[in-house]
């Protein structure tokens, strides 16, 4: 573990790391809560919006139990523990959640931890008021053939079932594909290194992206072609087609091991990291890793390579998230002026930016990544730093509030929640201009439904405050 300082001790480099954090315009950057080991130690999953605008997160360990928490906490920097792990011997509840939880459209949490249950992880249900039901225990086959270790988020696919990955396990060892339903219907649908030389790739520390199309895209941190790792597209039912294998260049100037989720942009294309290759350091051995975008047919772009004073990326790295003004951002745990990680900006172009350089009494090592919320902020968490268990922060961007739909596709005549800020006395909302029935269910949610004749496009809410549009297009589907 790192060393960690007093807040009084390190009082002079906060403001100085508060003042590069305003360095581009209508910037700031403000931690809203530390962790204190009892109410959480280390976050190293993403935060989640729910339904109540309130932000819901994982911590790895602390908690009454040490063995980790899930948590509520508002934009303002309330905290509150719903739930802590293994209250019994054993933790047959599960322990250490590694990933962050998903929303799904029945309004309820979804996640899983890295360890307990029958010793290979759990996959879990928590409501937002934090009722908590166990789905499913990782490792109940002989030599844990459904996987075992899951590390990555969960994603709901089209069909209301959540897919993730774990990274040790199924029937070879090397990790696996699986699919579970809201009630616990579970199945192992891909055990890598099923093919020849691994040329399927093996330990997918990230989770799955719900692909346009429907299908899931991701990387593996290993094997393929150059045993560096592989970009992947798996079917719902468990078909995997490698797309791309990584360190195809001289010195992995392409990048290599991949740690981190993927996550579909705009543009169609996917863009996400690796944890080592791109450009040698001292520092960091065969590369500080790079940032890449590729397309659903394996085109990959490299559009930066990191080095130490840009932050360098490890294997704890999180995805990045595409911003509503369409560039991306994203944390690295190392590196920066302060060495302790930072948060940074990248367009679509490549053109990067480091926004923040994080200290100790900041927290460091921000493992989780950033989400943003309907406000338009940016809001993320840190393992480590400010009494040594870590931070909840915000980063204003200057961008303005939009509305969040759950889920981002479906069919006509399909319900759909919308997620908002400052909803009351909503007038009207539109798929693509098709006008939708709908229903204020309060400040923060509406329901409605998709039109007849509606087409692929933004969904807009219009209120008194003025007309607010989603942050992507929703897709209908027939």
């Amino acid at each position: 573990m790192k060393a960690r300082n007093t807040w009084r001790s390190l009082a002079a480099l906060f403001a100085l790391c508060v003042a590069s954090a305003v360095a581009l315009p209508a910037q700031t950057f403000t931690v809203l809560k530390k962790f204190n080991g009892t109410n959480g130690h280390g976050s190293a999953g993403p935060l989640v919006q729910g339904l109540d605008a309130n932000l819901y997160g994982t911590s790895y360990a602390g908690g009454t139990n040490s063995h980790g928490t899930i948590f509520r906490i508002s934009t303002g920097g309330t905290l509150k523990v719903l739930y802590t792990f293994c209250p019994q011997a054993g933790c047959p509840d599960g322990s250490n959640p590694d990933g962050g939880l998903v929303l799904g459209t029945d309004g309820n949490f979804y996640g899983t931890t890295h360890q307990g249950g029958a010793g290979g992880g759990t996959v879990f249900k928590i409501t937002p008021k934090g009722a908590f039901t166990l789905l499913y225990q990782f490792c109940s086959l002989s030599n844990c053939a459904d996987g075992e270790l899951p590390q990555g988020e969960l994603v709901q696919g089209l069909d209301g079932q959540f897919y993730g990955t774990t990274e040790g396990g199924g029937t070879a060892g090397n990790g696996s594909v699986f699919r579970i339903t809201s009630t616990g219907g579970f199945a192992t649908t891909h055990s890598f290194c099923g093919f020849s030389g691994c040329g399927d790739g093996a330990y997918p520390y990230g989770g799955l992206a719900l692909g346009n199309d429907g299908n899931f895209y991701a990387t593996n941190h290993s094997s393929g072609t150059n045993d560096w790792g592989t970009f992947y597209q798996v079917t719902p039912a468990g078909t995997v087609t490698t797309l791309y294998n990584f360190c195809v260049f001289t010195n992995c100037t392409d990048g290599g091991y991949p740690a981190s989720g993927l996550v579909q942009g705009s543009d169609g294309e996917f863009y996400g990291t690796t944890a080592e290759g791109g450009t040698p350091f001292t520092q960091c051995g065969s590369g500080c890793g790079t940032i890449f975008k590729v397309t659903t047919g394996g085109t990959l772009t490299t559009l930066h390579r990191f080095d130490v004073k840009d932050g360098y990326l490890t294997l704890d790295s999180a995805s990045l998230v595409q911003g509503t003004d369409g560039n991306f951002y994203g944390t690295t745990g190392n590196g920066g002026s302060s060495k302790k990680g930072t948060l940074y900006q990248i367009t679509p172009g490549g053109t990067f930016t480091t926004l923040v350089s994080l200290f100790s009494s900041t927290g460091d090592d921000p493992a989780g990544g950033l989400v943003q919320a309907t406000d338009g902020n940016f809001y993320g968490t840190t393992t480590a730093g400010d009494g040594g268990s870590g931070t909840v922060f915000k980063l204003s961007m200057g961008l303005g509030p939009f509305v969040k739909t759950l889920p981002t596709a479906g069919k006509a005549a399909s319900a759909v929640k919308i997620l908002g800020t400052d909803l009351t006395g909503a007038t009207a909302v539109t798929f693509n201009g098709k006008s939708a029935t709908f229903k204020v269910v309060s400040a923060t949610e509406i329901t409605a439904k998709v039109p007849a004749g509606a087409t692929t496009g933004p969904v807009k809410v219009k209120t008194p405050n003025g007309t607010l549009s989603s942050n992507v297009p929703f897709r209908v589907t027939h």
